[in-house]
């Protein structure tokens, strides 16, 4: 019986490392299922996973920096036409979608891309997630946001603006529900002294 046959693995650091990415650390794991475009433009960090079924597209101009010890699970879309920064120790749960570029939807231009850009309006803007953020499972950020140090949004969410440092946000329209502990910063060094002490 072949107990592998939903199992459909990840590359690892030695696969990886001939595909071409503009920077990757080590302890790198993306699913093999995901779709990535534009690999020359995608920085990794150390500590890496990035689960099945994700779509990273990092085409052209745009770029995607991912830093160490950061999550994606799976079913997220990361459409960094205009860059987005995933700072270290941040994670984004099942089906994020994050835009660095969309559509009008006003009605005052056309939209989807099979119309020439001098007939649309498009929204562009880079979207960083800064440290020890987490987003949580179907929230959407749409571009021109950073989201501060700490900070956690909650479930299907929808976050257009930038959001303050070590809050807590949930909903749709989004409300600040309280401030966000800091006590994983000590969790933090404790693991950092602890890998210290295990690679002396």
């Amino acid at each position: 019986m072949n107990t592998n046959l939903f199992e459909i693995g990840y590359y690892g650091d030695s696969e990886l490392k001939s595909l071409g990415f503009k920077s990757l650390g080590t302890n790198v794991r993306i699913a093999k299922n995901c779709l990535i475009v534009g690999i020359h433009n995608i920085s990794i960090g150390n500590n890496v996973i990035i689960d099945s079924f994700c779509s990273i597209i990092a085409s052209g101009e745009g770029y995607l920096n991912i830093g160490s010890y950061v999550h994606i699970a799976s079913y997220c879309h990361l459409l960094a036409s205009d860059g987005i920064e995933l700072k270290d120790y941040s994670g984004l749960s099942q089906g994020v979608k994050i835009y660095s570029k969309t559509d009008d939807y006003s009605g005052l231009s056309l939209t989807n891309p099979t119309i020439p850009n001098a007939f649309k309006t498009m929204k562009i803007g880079r979207v960083e997630l800064g440290e020890h953020t987490i987003i949580g499972a179907g929230g959407v950020i749409l571009p021109n946001v950073t989201i501060g140090e700490g900070t956690s949004v909650g479930a299907l969410s929808l976050v257009s603006s930038n959001l303050d440092s070590w809050t807590i946000y949930f909903g749709n329209p989004l409300k600040k529900l309280a401030k966000r502990s800091k006590k994983l910063l000590e969790k933090k060094q404790e693991f950092l002294d602890k890998i210290e002490v295990s690679s002396d």
